[in-house]
């Protein structure tokens, strides 16, 4: 598998965010250099964040970001924005704009559901057991694979009430429910709703190029084991945009709003998505495995970025700062930026953004 933001295609680094009259050049700039580009060189992503412990840097994590602005232009470009990577759970949107593109009729939570990588505590469990219920099916046709709680303080309560590993406590269970569901109401095949060419797979693809505004470079697997769609971040920072600006009562719309109005079952209830579309009224926000993370302003604003190690210490003091540099002033930020680090149970040091 490739490496995410190792192809070979020219950085843009920027340290500051550009004043209001330099922010076109600087879009300008990114595609002036890609495009003078006629052969791969060697590239290094810059450093997003550095690991500081006792005033010393003891590592640094280096990513991809970029930030569109109000009118879909390129505000920010950090490493290669147009390079295709795996967004991982960032794609969930566009997976539960397909199902209801294939008919399913989701509403509120259930439809937030859809689109999460809930943490399984009882009231993400118990939803997906209902809705598995209302649709005639069963745990057992989940081909999600058996796990624990996401969240580590809900994981320790649910493995002391001798709970073990399964498949509707897994974060995508409610995802691979509402694709059985949307398969079980056409007549699909149930067995193979995960293959690729699965009429339902195709659906969330062609979504997924229209929203992206680009081609899938390439399809893959995702830990769940469904088809994952691999697009630039720039390409998924679109796709976002495209969802909160989208007409009421489209399937991209109708995701957008229940994952606004419900956050907590996108997430959980500690979780930064949720703070960030509770905090921040009209904000659309998903993070993905591997330290992907994609969120969408009301305003039509938004950003991705990914981490390149997959280190998710440092998501939340980037995705602040990120905002931060889209404009946004809110207690919110500081919330989701504090990412110390600890020695003897004191906190000697921090994760911080560097851009």
């Amino acid at each position: 598998m490739e490496t995410p933001g190792r192809r070979g295609r020219p950085v843009t680094r920027c340290l500051s965010f550009p004043s209001p009259s330099s922010r076109k050049a600087i879009a300008m700039s990114v595609s002036s250099v890609s495009s003078a580009s006629s052969a791969p060189a060697s590239v290094t992503s810059p450093v997003l964040a550095e690991v500081v412990r006792s005033g010393f840097v003891e590592g640094r994590h280096r990513g991809s970001l970029v930030l569109l602005g109000t009118d879909g232009s390129v505000e920010l470009a950090l490493g290669d924005v147009t390079a295709p990577v795996f967004p991982r759970s960032a794609n969930k949107p566009m997976q539960a704009a397909g199902v209801l593109r294939a008919g399913l009729d989701l509403k509120g939570e259930r439809l937030a559901l859809a689109a999460a990588s809930h943490s399984g505590e009882t009231f993400h469990r118990d939803l997906v057991r209902t809705m598995l219920d209302e649709h005639g099916l069963s745990p057992e046709q989940l081909r999600c694979p058996p796990d624990l709680p996401l969240d580590p303080e809900e994981k320790e309560h649910y493995l002391a009430s001798g709970a073990v590993r399964d498949r509707v406590v897994m974060n995508c269970s409610g995802k691979h429910t509402a694709m059985l569901a949307a398969c079980a109401l056409r007549g699909w095949p149930l067995e193979s709703y995960l293959d690729p060419e699965h009429p339902l797979q195709q659906l969330i693809h062609k979504g997924v190029e229209e929203t992206a505004e680009e081609p899938v470079a390439a399809v893959g697997t995702d830990g769940c084991g469904a088809p994952l769609m691999a697009i630039s971040l720039t390409g998924l920072a679109r796709a976002f945009r495209a969802f909160v600006l989208a007409a009421p009562g489209t399937p991209e719309r109708r995701v957008a709003d229940a994952m606004r109005a419900h956050p907590e079952y996108v997430a959980g209830t500690r979780r930064i998505d949720t703070w960030l579309m509770r905090e921040l009224p009209g904000t659309l926000s998903k993070v993905g495995a591997e330290a992907v993370q994609a969120v969408a302003l009301p305003d039509g604003r938004a950003l991705a970025f990914k981490i390149e190690d997959g280190a998710t210490r440092a998501l939340g003091p980037v995705l602040a700062r990120a905002l931060a540099l889209a404009g946004l002033n809110a207690p919110v930020l500081d919330r989701i930026g504090h990412a110390p680090l600890l020695g003897g149970g004191q906190e000697v040091g921090e994760i911080r953004a560097v851009f």
